[in-house]
């Protein structure tokens, strides 16, 4: 469903349970892209059993934010104990991939960082896009892979060291100037021409040497590391000239571990951090039962982790 589908869809679920005056399905709706009806349904439910947990009342938007992460991201491995070298590392790898994202002009807005592990990951950096996305861009795919080398670049940079936490990151880099070059005719040097077929995931898989020449194959894998290396050192120019806010990033993810849009936005205008918002636990127990019952988290889409 579309933008407004979803708010409709939202709407419907959210009659089931008791809702917070500060709930908006339309700003729901604009932070769900590409969450289908069961999906939808799924963040409603998650976020009653969040309000239940915590002995409210009203499921508040505190608790859809939180279910939204969970369904996103994966919930969260409390009992995992890090090392503080490792949270240090993976606190600069996250803040690398932030603030190349904010300074980038077409990049998706971040949305929030977190070295608190989810899932598969040790730390992630959430993009969420303003609207939703039918096609994709070459600016902006160029974008993407930058942001994606900042955790590898700032881990260099600060750390002076390199981690197995980037191999995820590369493989998307790498796959992004792959197809860029090879399916969506977005290289100068080869020109509007496929040089891959569709039903294979790797270039050099099944391609015989009949349809595309070796000499061929050559420039394509040159044009791939072209584009790789250019944005590697976009990306590495961007942290160097602005390591005051990686820093003040990474201090506010190891105080806090997770930092929200409006935190972020502050260390990037060079101002300190506002204070996390209350935790909404601390809200008072209700007199009666609330919201019971299970839902299977939807796999995590993160933008960038270590």
């Amino acid at each position: 469903p579309d933008i407004r589908g979803r708010e409709q869809i939202l709407q419907v679920h959210m009659r089931k349970v008791p809702i917070s005056g500060d709930v908006k399905a339309d700003i729901l709706a604009r932070g769900t892209p590409g969450f289908s009806g069961a999906d939808l349904a799924n963040l409603v439910n998650e976020a009653a059993l969040f309000a239940a947990r915590r002995n409210k009342r009203q499921v508040d938007m505190q608790d859809f934010e939180d279910a939204k992460d969970k369904i996103f991201m994966g919930p969260e491995r409390k009992s995992m104990v890090m090392r503080e070298e490792e949270r240090k590392n993976t606190a600069y790898h996250e803040s690398g991939h932030a603030v190349v994202a904010k300074l980038l002009p077409k990049a998706d807005p971040v949305h929030k960082v977190t070295i608190m592990p989810r899932g598969w990951a040790l730390g992630l950096t959430w993009q969420l896009p303003e609207f939703d996305r039918i096609s994709n861009y070459r600016d902006k795919m160029l974008e993407e892979i930058s942001i994606l080398f900042g955790g590898r670049i700032a881990e260099e940079v600060f750390m002076h060291q390199m981690s197995t936490g980037a191999s995820n990151d590369f493989e998307r880099a790498t796959k992004l100037a792959r197809d860029m070059v090879t399916r969506y005719g977005m290289s100068d040097a080869l020109g509007t021409m496929v040089y891959a077929n569709n039903d294979q995931d790797s270039m050099f898989g099944n391609m015989s040497s009949k349809t595309v020449s070796e000499a061929t194959l050559q420039k394509v894998d040159a044009e791939i590391r072209r584009i790789l290396d250019e944005q590697y050192k976009v990306a590495r120019q961007l942290i160097e000239s602005n390591r005051d806010k990686v820093e003040a990033m990474t201090q506010a993810l190891l105080e806090w571990e997770t930092i929200d849009a409006e935190q972020i936005n502050d260390i990037m205008e060079g101002k300190p951090p506002r204070p996390p918002k209350p935790s909404a636990s601390t809200s008072k127990p209700s007199e009666g039962g609330g919201p019971s019952g299970t839902a299977p988290a939807a796999q995590p889409q993160p933008a960038a982790k270590s």
